[in-house]
């Protein structure tokens, strides 16, 4: 067993919000998947699970309560691998004595990790989901040849300790103004589902002609896919006649190691929040395209994120909330979540990027997909992957309605790109 020197971490600066507010509605849990081209063998991928998670000790951790804080104390126990039963994403009972905030199942040919934001944002599960299936094929093909690759962990690898930081706290500045308020956002009318269903429709879609029309236009993929998707809503908004009182506005996480120099394995991310107001009259694509562009270029700065670190941290460093017993805490956070987070936002859109693998195995492996955590109050979210020559775009939804992915993916049709549909819903 690895020597591991470090008994307990606390949560960092995003973290701890999350253990307050879980519920059978907002799990705060996401999932990341590998989808293999043969059937997963439960008992090496336990094996690979054993060896690779000492390499994590940060992640190998049970849910310890404080007088004012949660904070995670490492565990000599394994975490064991389960096949998969239920819905994706749902509650997770990490409270509970010798419980782990994350998940590792298996289903026919797929591998996935489902994580409490707790611990860790979806760089973090990329990096473990990574490792965790080199071990496995190395477990499987001995002779395999693997290269080096930056965002893969060996279990033989050394520990940095950077790695456990929490970055928030490590680029906090004192004096600075905080981000500008924001006001109640649109929100989706449907009704929801019945706790514990969380349904997924995954678009699969070739990735050279969306990156194609994306460069058309001059803007990133994510910046593309924003559009489309104020665009959907605009159409179902109009198509509805719905009376708006409020704009519509989008919560997009922003992968912080891109801006900062840090190793950080646990959160590390800033959501921006570009918004619409479709009272002031009806928007051409180019139009949402331009703004989306430039509000990008603005807010994705380190001055602009600054703002935003600043608050997150200043609001935790507060006496008042240092203060205040954890039960207190407990009973405050899920009304103060609703009220000055969730009802602040119409629906979510995370994109984690091209997800690479060793060439000795990436022809092992037929992709990566990534369901977004689900939220009472926004109903619908979408997760975006890419692998190889395809993009994997999934909507996570507590709602029976599907109006909304269909508008999305007529949209991505009628520039003639070919999208392959598939969801768990009956």
């Amino acid at each position: 067993m690895r020597q591991h020197s470090k008994n307990w971490y606390k949560l960092d600066n995003a973290g701890k919000l999350y253990p307050s507010i879980t519920s059978t509605r907002v799990s705060t849990v996401f999932r990341v998947s590998a989808t293999l081209y043969d059937e997963v063998n439960p008992t090496l991928l336990q094996i690979a699970l054993n060896n690779i998670i000492e390499r994590f000790p940060y992640y190998k951790v049970n849910l310890k309560r404080g007088l004012f804080w949660y904070y995670f104390e490492y565990t000599r126990n394994y975490p064991v691998v389960e096949k998969e039963t239920f819905y994706p994403c749902m509650f997770m009972h990490y409270k509970r004595k010798k419980s782990f905030p994350f998940r590792v199942l298996y289903f026919n040919k797929k591998i996935s990790i489902e994580i409490s934001h707790s611990i860790t944002d979806g760089t973090g599960v990329v990096i473990f989901l990574k490792s965790l299936l080199v071990e496995y094929f190395r477990l499987i093909d001995n002779k395999l040849c693997l290269e080096k690759d930056p965002g893969i962990f060996f279990s033989h690898d050394p520990i940095d300790q950077e790695e456990a930081e929490d970055a928030f706290q490590k680029y906090y500045q004192k004096n600075i103004p905080d981000p500008p308020k924001l006001n109640k956002a649109f929100h989706l009318p449907f009704k929801l589902n019945s706790k514990g269903e969380y349904h997924i429709i995954t678009g699969i879609i070739p990735t050279e002609p969306l990156l194609a029309a994306a460069k058309k236009h001059q803007v990133s993929l994510t910046q593309f896919l924003l559009a489309l998707y104020f665009d959907t809503i605009q159409d179902f908004i109009h198509s509805n006649h719905i009376k708006l009182r409020h704009p519509v506005v989008m919560n997009v996480p922003v992968n912080l190691r891109n801006l900062y120099p840090s190793k950080t394995m646990r959160n590390f991310f800033i959501s921006i929040t570009p918004q619409i107001d479709f009272r002031l009259g009806t928007y051409s694509f180019d139009e949402i395209l331009d703004y989306i562009k430039c509000y990008m270029k603005m807010a994705i700065t380190r001055k602009n994120i600054s703002q935003y670190i600043h608050k997150n941290v200043k609001n935790e460093k507060s006496l008042f909330v240092r203060l205040t017993p954890l039960f207190i805490k407990n009973l405050l956070m899920p009304a103060l979540y609703s009220k000055y987070a969730e009802r602040n936002f119409t629906s979510s859109i995370s994109n984690l990027g091209q997800i690479t693998m060793p060439k000795s195995i990436e022809n092992k492996i037929e992709r990566f997909e990534f369901y977004p955590p689900p939220s009472r109050g926004n109903i619908i979210k979408i997760g975006v992957g890419s692998y190889k020559d395809k993009i994997y775009i999934s909507f996570g939804s507590l709602t029976k309605a599907t109006e909304i992915e269909k508008i999305f993916f007529r949209k991505i049709r009628k520039m003639n790109i070919p999208v392959k549909i598939e969801t768990n819903r009956e």
